[in-house]
């Protein structure tokens, strides 16, 4: 039987270590969740062994915190927004997924990995953090400027696509055919699914939740929301897809109901506690113990290479966009959350070692790393635009942290209206 005293104390000690490392990375002008995997690697097997991502029930925490990040993902997510930004961010989305992958899979295979290791290699380059990207653009008063627009609407693309994927590398690893009718097959579960869930979803919500407004009581539409989201990921599951896809797409659907910043807000809090053991889960099965031989490392640093490389160079793709194309490319190299989503559906079903895990989570984190002072270097010859909104969302609350204390001095004299900034709650 679990030891609950035992899981009492392990939990304090993720709270406690993730709030304390997430608070470190942004004293020095690092999103959060950077010192959540930190935290996750100092707690696990590389160090001091407190936290076993195995356990069923810290497996299970992970896996909720999954769920939440995806939904928030989906109610920050805006469709139109592609169309607002036209065709530049669409090439930009587009070449910043082809780019990575094709990159990653050709050296990862080149490197002497299997075919399907590879394909997880490159898949976990393709996405791009609307989370990270959006705050570090809002704390550099770049969010509404054109260049911010085009990396908000390309990340959102690299989502929808990489969600896609996901679920057809999800499907492979769990045995699925790799011919182009099985990619075809699952590609077309995940998109039929999420089509099906936005028309049906669509009719039906917005009275449904109309109706829980009056009734409700503190707390209460954040939770019906998320028994929604929770209802779409069983069903995704069961239609085959992956249980992301259907959190994501419940984001999707409440999206335009005029109650989704309340939605928002109260999904986020309960965030805050699930969300961090998703991240923990991934540092703790960083094993550097693992990556003593030099093989893993020279796919470390070509990983790395190929991924910021593929990510900067599409934001050139564009070639009649009048802005700084090196802005946009760069914004667009963070990985993020959705890169360590790929990564441990790898490990969950062996599709990748240990090893190659390692290598694949320190390429997530050196790309969040190095991109917010890339942005700030670029951007500080730049005026700041009169009316530069900092607003990111909550979801960039619960991947970057409800405040960085430089971007708090940048913020000083400007209006703070309700819901100006990311961190006020």
């Amino acid at each position: 039987m679990h030891d609950i005293a035992h899981l009492l104390l392990v939990v304090a000690v993720v709270i406690f270590a993730t709030k304390l490392f997430g608070n470190l990375a942004q004293r020095i002008g690092q999103p959060a969740v950077l010192g959540e995997l930190v935290a996750g690697v100092v707690l696990g097997a590389s160090m001091f062994g407190v936290l076993d991502p195995a356990d069923p029930v810290i497996a299970s925490l992970a896996e909720l915190g999954v769920i939440f990040l995806l939904f928030e993902i989906g109610l920050h997510t805006d469709l139109r927004s592609l169309l607002a930004v036209g065709s530049t961010a669409g090439v930009v989305g587009i070449v910043g997924v082809v780019l990575p992958f094709a990159a990653g899979y050709l050296v990862s295979h080149a490197l002497g990995l299997d075919v399907l290791a590879s394909i997880m290699c490159g898949a976990a380059l393709t996405a791009t953090s609307i989370g990270i990207s959006a705050r570090v653009l809002a704390d550099l008063g770049q969010l509404q400027t054109m260049e911010g627009q085009v990396v908000l609407g390309a990340a959102v693309l690299d989502d929808v696509v990489g969600l896609v994927i996901l679920a057809v590398v999800s499907a492979m690893a769990g045995g699925a055919t790799v011919s182009p009718l099985g990619i075809a097959k699952t590609a077309a579960i995940a998109i039929g699914f999420v089509v099906v869930a936005l028309l049906l979803g669509g009719r039906l919500a917005p009275p449904a939740f109309r109706l829980v407004e009056r009734f409700d009581s503190t707390g209460q539409l954040g939770l019906v929301g998320l028994v929604f989201a929770l209802l779409l990921a069983y069903a995704a599951a069961t239609a085959g897809s992956a249980m992301i896809i259907g959190a994501f797409a419940a984001g999707l659907i409440l999206h335009d109901l005029p109650a989704r910043p309340r939605i928002e807000a109260e999904v986020t809090a309960l965030g805050r506690f699930f969300v961090p053991f998703f991240f923990a889960s991934v540092g703790a099965a960083v094993n550097l113990k693992a990556m003593g031989g030099a093989g893993a490392w020279g796919i470390m640093a070509s990983l790395l290479a190929v991924g910021i490389l593929s990510k900067f160079v599409a934001g050139y793709a564009p070639w009649w966009f009048r802005g700084s194309k090196a802005l946009v490319g760069v914004a667009m190299v963070p990985r993020g959350e959705v890169g360590l989503i790929f990564a441990q559906i790898g490990l969950a079903t062996e599709s990748i070692g240990v090893d190659l895990f390692s290598a694949i989570t320190l390429v997530v984190m050196a790309t969040t790393f190095v991109a917010p002072p890339l942005l700030g270097y670029l951007v500080r010859s730049r005026a700041v635009p009169a009316g530069a909104s900092t607003r990111s969302g909550n979801i960039a609350e619960l991947v970057v942290g409800a405040g960085v204390p430089g971007a708090k001095r940048r913020e000083s004299g400007q209006a703070a209206g309700p819901g100006s900034g990311v961190g006020e709650a």
